[in-house]
């Protein structure tokens, strides 16, 4: 049988197959996500190229088509058009077969159109990777046959099968199905799990969701991003530019007037703020749980509510709902903190208020939390007024 250049024990066949397919994950999430999709960074035209060509040989896939794709996924997200979603199609469908409804997006000439400026299409572009998209793993065949002779056709079907299953499969799927969320985002999007390095960082979807623009995945301190890795040495080589990350909030002393800028910051900032709004009023739920408890009263369905704090009342089924509005009666105090908490949110979701609109919608949030005798209220609006950017 022929072994081809390099003739390897199995452990041996198992590591080449598994550092080719981390070059092509490398790839997806440096060039196409981060670098054409979202403009996150600029790259240098060599590992530029050198991205576009290997995923040329070893998916066939066109970077218009990705970008185009990806970026639609996140105008839709979540939505019927959403070229993805397992909130519409299903786990399974989009898990196992994520790949062909990607192929089907990639034929629709609106997408195309719509959402695929900006990226290559030079010489090489147009007659080369998008006329012969299949001459990439043909010739990626052959390069494996030769290396690792027969061995090399199973090294190329898992080439070919990794980004098919591990970003259209797992990524879109389990990405928005399962896992834990550091974000309160209004899609589904979910961290699968903190360290990022199978995938290349994209483990990391829930953060993405929330900073869509930033080149950097991890979040926490225990998240790590090896696509960010891999993008700070090159920046240090003078081969990448990191454009944007996730604002880190500041702050400063507290203004004694709500102004724009306090506006613009708790904007900027607005997933801290909330992250912060969820933790105080979990402080009250707990406090109000004591005290019902303390006077005898029936907790039973105190209890449910926890779990629903973060979650838009409207979005429960008709039973919850009637049970977390019960409850919400019986504690004026929780009650308080989570109305104010939907009109929080609606400063950032009202596009067609005007600056002054809101500036005025954000004082009068601050002046209610402080004459609301809640003190977890009142440090909120405090820390509003301090946020800076």
């Amino acid at each position: 049988m022929y072994s081809g250049v390099f003739d390897l024990t199995w452990w041996g066949y198992v590591l080449v197959t598994l550092a080719l397919t981390h070059v092509t994950i490398a790839g997806v999430t440096i060039f196409l996500h981060r670098c054409q999709a979202h403009r996150a960074l600029d790259l240098h035209p060599i590992p530029s190229h050198f991205f576009r060509f290997w995923l040329w040989l070893t998916t066939g896939m066109e970077t218009k088509e990705w970008a185009a794709i990806h970026r639609k996924h996140h105008a839709k997200c979540e939505t019927a058009q959403d070229p993805h979603s397992p909130q519409i199609y299903g786990i399974n469908r989009v898990l196992w077969g994520g790949v062909f409804l990607y192929v089907k997006e990639s034929r629709n000439e609106e997408t195309m159109e719509r959402y695929g400026h900006g990226t290559p299409d030079d010489w090489l572009e147009r007659n080369v990777y998008s006329r012969h998209s299949l001459l990439g793993p043909v010739t990626m065949g052959v390069i494996d046959l030769i290396l690792f002779g027969l061995p090399g056709l199973a090294i190329l079907a898992v080439q070919l099968a990794w980004i098919p299953f591990w970003a259209a499969g797992v990524i879109n799927g389990i990405g928005h199905y399962w896992g834990y969320r550091n974000f309160d985002c209004a899609d589904a999007s979910r961290n699968i799990v903190p360290w990022g390095i199978l995938i290349g960082g994209e483990e990391l979807h829930n953060n993405h969701h929330a900073y869509a623009t930033s080149a950097k995945l991890s979040n926490k301190w225990y998240e790590f991003d090896i696509g960010w890795l891999y993008i700070r040495v090159m920046q240090a080589l003078g081969l990448a530019k990191v454009k944007k990350v996730a604002p880190t909030p500041r702050l400063a002393a507290a203004r004694p007037v709500v102004d724009f800028d306090t506006l613009q910051a708790v904007i900027t900032y607005r997933y801290d703020v909330m992250q912060k709004y969820l933790k105080s009023t979990q402080q009250i739920y707990r406090e109000e749980f004591a005290r019902l408890k303390a006077a005898g009263a029936d907790t039973v369905q105190f209890k449910a509510v926890k779990r629903w704090l973060a979650r838009d009342v409207d979005e429960l089924p008709d039973q919850e709902k009637a049970q977390f509005e019960s409850v919400l009666r019986k504690s004026n105090r929780l009650a308080t903190a989570y109305a104010m908490r939907r009109d929080l949110t609606a400063l950032w979701a009202r596009s067609n208020a005007t600056r002054e609109q809101l500036v005025k919608q954000l004082q009068d949030w601050c002046s209610r939390a402080e004459a609301s005798g809640i003190g977890q209220l009142q440090d909120l609006s405090l820390r509003l007024r301090c946020y800076a950017v």
